[in-house]
């Protein structure tokens, strides 16, 4: 999937994939799977952090009901981060696209 400028786009929603398209590069399909588990915490952690200090900006110590709902910058916020694509989508394309470091330990020691 690429957008105008050619540039690789993340699906916003499930996309079936074909499982041997994800051992390929590691020869064991759930050794892929724990990398892209892995790497979607990050990114999701990553987002979180991001979105909390953006919207601590909008905080008080004395809000008032009317404050929490005329606030309409902080309600643009939130729904551009839920319109973001879901954290495992991004990190099983960046693992398609070898964008991920990922090395094994186990594997080292035995080659």
């Amino acid at each position: 999937m690429t957008n105008v400028n050619n540039k690789p786009t993340v699906a916003s929603s499930t996309v079936t994939r074909d499982l041997r398209e994800l051992d390929v590069k590691t020869d064991n399909i759930y050794e892929s799977l724990v990398i892209i588990a892995k790497r979607a915490n990050q990114i999701s952690n990553n987002i979180k952090e991001e979105l909390t200090q953006k919207l601590s900006e909008f905080a008080s110590a004395n809000d008032n009901l009317e404050e929490v709902f005329e606030n309409r910058e902080q309600i643009e916020i939130s729904k551009h981060y839920e319109r973001m694509p879901k954290p495992t989508l991004v990190a099983i394309q960046e693992f398609l696209e070898d964008k991920v470091y990922y090395r094994n330990p186990n594997k080292e020691k035995d080659a």
